[in-house]
């Protein structure tokens, strides 16, 4: 069995930590220890694998050198106790044949993988891009995500694509709830997982077999557990969990997504730090959305260690600057 059999479940769209260095683009340099830490503590919460340079890892901001070793450092944190699912999104198939021709040398267990993102493409491009980036040879996962490619692959030209060789999988983010049972039935063979935050209990419960998320940046071991509820059939308390992070599953459809999920790593005592350009600081009117959403979670948290007579006492939080790795 290989690290790619292994992904059903939780893989997570990982932040990317920067630090402050004059010089470095922005003034901001990758720090790839700390996201070496970061990929290292979501596998030992109980996720299945990581997608280094996805749209949530600024993957459009980052230089040539950085992007390769961005999957670089995925590869070596998780030493394969988890699956790698590279994220080769670019402008033109020959930009994503070369990231997957590097991924492959640095160890990716798999490739996911947007139409092109400069354009909306014609159906005609589309088939070619995922042809070309097939040819490479690993394992490949279509993302569809209207929002970032601007093209909504349909049921049918998903099933086009799921029957070019090499392709495995499809992440479905369209929001679409009646998407994924389309998906399964024209595409059989192919791994279909839930694409996003917002609506991943209705995706689950339509028979995903994994979920690539962002949430868990923020609230690993509470959202494998959603997951976990939700495949052994104990819907009662997953409708309990999902309830309290709804507010959070819902920063995916703002504009500020990013910096949300950045913001709810610091205020939860990881570091998300600063986004780059074009990306900027949390804007202040959505501040107290991002605190009072993770403040909901953090004392369900607490309450529930609390209850089961493992009382944790105060979490840290972003008021008290408290930023652990």
């Amino acid at each position: 069995m290989t690290a790619w059999d292994n992904a059903d479940g939780v893989v997570v769209a990982t932040a990317l930590p920067y630090t402050p260095r004059v010089g470095s683009p922005a003034d901001l340099r990758v720090d790839f220890d700390r996201y070496a830490r970061h990929c290292d503590w979501l596998v030992s919460e109980g996720c299945r694998g990581v997608v280094p340079n996805s749209a949530l890892g600024e993957f459009g901001s980052l230089t040539p050198l950085e992007r390769r070793m961005v999957t670089r450092t995925a590869v070596e944190a998780l030493g394969g106790r988890g699956t790698v699912l590279a994220g080769v999104h670019d402008v033109g198939s020959h930009q994503v044949v070369e990231w997957s021709w590097q991924a492959a040398e640095d160890g990716a267990d798999a490739l996911i993988c947007m139409p092109p993102v400069s354009h909306q493409p014609t159906m005609s491009e589309v088939l070619r891009h995922f042809e070309a980036v097939a040819s490479v040879g690993l394992p490949v996962v279509v993302c569809n995500n209207p929002a970032v490619a601007r093209i909504d692959l349909r049921p049918s030209v998903l099933a086009e694509i799921a029957a070019m060789d090499n392709v495995v999988g499809v992440s479905d983010s369209s929001g679409d709830l009646g998407r994924l049972h389309r998906i399964r039935r024209l595409a059989p063979t192919v791994k279909v997982f839930a694409g996003g935050d917002l609506t991943v209990v209705e995706n689950l419960l339509s028979g995903a077999e994994g979920w690539v998320a962002a949430l868990p940046n923020v609230f690993p071991g509470d959202c494998v557990r959603l997951f976990d509820l939700i495949a052994s059939g104990h819907l009662v308390e997953a409708q309990e969990l999902r309830e309290v992070l709804a507010a959070s599953l819902r920063w995916e459809s703002r504009s500020t997504f990013v910096q949300m999920i950045k913001f709810g790593m610091d205020y939860r005592g990881r570091y998300g730090g600063p986004c780059r350009p074009p990306r900027h600081p949390l804007p202040a009117e959505f501040v107290a959305d991002a605190h009072r959403d993770v403040q909901v979670v953090s004392r369900y948290l607490e309450a529930r260690e609390v209850r089961a007579g493992r009382g944790l006492g105060r979490m840290p939080g972003f008021a008290d600057g408290a930023v652990q790795d």
